[in-house]
Order: C-alpha cells, then structure tokens, then sequence
C-alpha cells in the first residue's frame, strides 16, 4: 500500500481540484437546481479517473451509477449523494457558496463536506487503487442520487427497481469520521420518519378576541390534539405504537456500553443543559438516544406572533409534528395509528398532512461477519478501538440496501473533517483530505484479501 499512499500523496491537487469543480456547480435538490448538470459532472468525474459511468433515470433526479471490476468475487457497493441543501442565509457566507474558497487550511463551499468531500474521497481512491495494481482487489459499484437532501423517494423505488444491477456483498453508505480523540467510527443503522403537519380551523378569518366565549379557537383545539399524543413521562399514546419495536440485542448493548462518553459529554456542551431528560446517563442516555422512537413538536404556529398587542382569535392553527421510528416501525402504519387516535379522542376535524413518509429505519447486526471484517480492519488500521454505534439517531438512506439487495449496509471508511454542515460557510479541513483517502484505499484493498 506504500505505492498507493504515495499515488495519493503525488495526486492530492488534482483530487482538490476535483473537488472545486464539484462544488462550483450548484446542485440543491430542494430549489430543483443543477441536477441534472450535476449528475453529468459526476458522471464525466468517474469517466475520467477511469471508472466506468452512467446516468440513468429515476422517477425523481438523475442517478448515476459507475462500476469497476476487480480480481476477487466480493463486491462493494459505495452510495453517495450529489445533491446539496440550500445556501440561505447567503449574507453569512464569507465567500460564495458556489465559489470554493481557500481560506486558512480550509476549504469553503457549500455541499464541500455533504455530500461531495465524501465522494470525492472514494472516487480518489478507486483510481489510487487502479493507477497502482493491475486489478482492483474487488468489485467496485459506485451509486450517486440526487435527492437525498430532500428525502426523495425515488431512490428507494430505484434501489428496488435494479436489484440486479446493484447486487453486492456490502454496501457502505456515506463514511463514517473521526471524533476529537482521533477514534473512527462504525455506524450500523438509522432511523426512519414521519413528518406531518397538522392543522386545526375555526372561524373564516381571524375573529376578535371578545368574540371567544362563543367561537371555537384551533389553538387551543390543536394544543389539545398535540398533548393526547405524549404523556408527561414521554410514552407516546397513540394504541400500538410501539408493537414493532424491538428491544436491544445482547451484541448491541455490549457495543452501546463501549462507546466513550464524549458524545454525552459533547451534546451537554453544545446544548448547555445541566441535565438530560429525567437525568439520564451513562447506557441508558445511549439506549433513548439510538433506540427509543421519538414525538416532536417541530414547530406551532396560530395567530399573532409580531411586538406589541393584537387580540385576535386566530382562524387557523398549525403544527409540524415528526416521529423517529425504529426498526420495524413503518410510517405508513405510524400515520394510520395517528389518525385513528385523533379521531377516538374526538379531534377528527385537526387535518394531517404527511409531509415526508418514506424513511425508513434499518439496522444491520453488529455481530455480521462482514461487518466484523470492517470493525477489525479499522481497528488495525488506527490502532485504537473504533467507536461502533448500532443505531444513529437521525436517519438516510439505508433500509433498501438491506432488504432489496439483502446486503449488510453500514457507514464505514472517513471523510474529511469539516464543520457547517447545511449552515453557512461550510468546510472541510484540507490536512485531512489525503488521510481519508488512504484509509478508504486501505479499507477496500482489505476487503478483497479477506
């Protein structure tokens, strides 16, 4: 691997610039915006460090799929995203967001660390891999979506639509990084989601407030509705909704008791709380945060919000409400069970609206042998125990590599370090671009010895 190290040390410019041209087009999937000229780059991209590409159609954005073969029957799977969230506030941005900036070590541009960095690092690799061996040591199936910032469904159709096509042994979703502490991390599942909105209407338009002894007021209606859904200890209400859930593995708890306490520690310093709900810490903060299914009131709105005083009784009541789900809890069923409480408890006049119900939890076991190969690898790798986490509290992509490809599905490798994700003035530390490479490198050329 010195050779390849070396390639990648050699080539290191030629990936920055890469990387330039991939965040100087735009491509926020949200604004419908530089999709289809995006898909053509990365397209063009594979195409020209020698990886075989296509752009194929989906019921949503472009996909694009590339493809190398290699000398071993093992087959790797590599899924990433092109797409970028939108760049509002743009007067925070201390230069262009579709300008990427050098500045001080780093470099600045929007989609430069999500998604794009992490592509970029597998991109380089693959070639590094290639440019110094005769074959690669495995198959090699590259998947890049377009519509992952936005929660598109048509990936999961298309997942499903060419399960010959995307057969593999592994599917690594986007790469995992490193903590402060320089332990990479191994992450083995995610969420799913249903985001409703809910909406309550009384009176055609906004009445005055003397007239509330004889007029139905959504706010209150709509607060009603929302305090029946949760109890003040946290159980969710609704009949059956936590049927599916299942309880932890004995392999899982022994990975949740291994995690360090810096990610307690961290999110106690970043929300600067003294305490967590019901004073939870140690295994059990863990055990809520990856594994409990969630209720949150995202946001309310009713009425007036603005300085000053102004009585009215508002005509219309709205809140956005989402649910984390854990396996095997589907949003369809989530959203049936909503409806059917709200309409028991006498609230069938609130409407609601699904806003986003595709997400699907998914969690591959931490005692797969395969996903033992990585955790042994990193290790190796690092010299130091990687951090595996069972289930992440938020939520991608993963379910239908599991189900549709029957394939383990984990976020595995690194990407570079960088901050501001879906914020302005988002970066990558450039000192860690070559790092991640030659770890992904490494990581692939041991997956096809093993």
């Amino acid at each position: 691997m010195d050779q390849v190290y070396a390639y990648i040390d050699a080539h290191l410019p030629k990936y920055i610039q890469i990387l330039k041209d991939l965040c100087r087009q735009p491509s926020v999937s949200a604004e419908q915006s530089g999709l289809t000229e995006m898909a053509h780059l990365v397209a063009q991209t594979m195409q020209s460090l020698g990886i075989e590409s296509r752009i194929m159609p989906s019921d949503g954005a472009p996909v694009v799929y590339g493809q190398m073969a290699g000398r071993s029957n093992r087959t790797v799977l590599l899924y990433n995203h092109y797409d970028v969230q939108p760049v509002d506030p743009l007067s925070e941005w201390q230069s262009p967001p579709f300008e990427p900036t050098e500045r001080d070590g780093r470099l600045y541009a929007r989609g430069v660390h999500d998604d794009k960095g992490d592509l970029l690092v597998r991109l380089a690799a693959v070639a590094a891999l290639k440019a110094t061996g005769e074959e690669l040591p495995l198959n090699i199936k590259f998947l890049v979506e377009g519509e992952e910032e936005i929660d598109g469904a048509a990936i999961y159709t298309f997942i499903r639509d060419h399960r010959d096509l995307l057969a593999s042994d592994i599917c690594f979703s986007e790469g995992g990084s490193l903590d402060v502490k320089g332990r990479p991390g191994v992450y083995l599942g995610v969420k799913g989601m249903l985001y409703v909105e809910l909406e309550a209407r009384g009176p055609a338009v906004d009445a005055h407030s003397s007239y509330a002894p004889v007029l139905p007021n959504p706010a209150w209606s709509l607060n009603w509705a929302l305090s029946s859904l949760k109890d003040r200890d946290g159980k969710i209400l609704l009949p059956g909704f936590y049927d599916d859930v299942k309880p932890w593995s004995t392999a899982d708890r022994v990975a949740l008791a291994a995690i360090p306490a810096d990610i307690e520690n961290a999110m106690r310093e970043e929300t600067q709380l003294p305490a967590f709900l019901d004073g939870v810490q140690g295994v059990e903060f863990l055990e809520r945060l990856y594994g409990e299914p969630t209720c949150t009131i995202c946001g309310f709105h009713s009425g007036y919000g603005g300085p000053g005083v102004k009585t009215v009784l508002p005509a219309v009541a709205t809140a956005k409400v989402d649910f984390r789900l854990v396996p095997d809890q589907r949003p369809e069923d989530i959203l049936q069970k909503l409806r059917s409480h709200l309409d028991a408890n006498g609230f069938s006049h609130v409407e609601i609206r699904a806003l986003a119900d595709i997400g699907l939890p998914a969690r591959t076991p931490v005692d797969h042998p395969l996903v033992q190969t990585v955790i042994d690898i990193t290790r190796e790798y690092y010299q130091t125990e990687p951090t595996v986490i069972p289930m992440m509290a938020g939520g991608v992509v993963l379910e239908p590599f599991i189900t549709a490809l029957g394939a383990p599905a984990l976020f595995a490798g690194i990407r570079p370090d960088g901050a501001n994700i879906h914020a302005p003035n988002e970066y990558i530390e450039l000192s860690t671009l070559a790092p991640a490479i030659k770890f992904t490198a490494h990581l692939l050329q041991q997956l096809g010895q093993r």
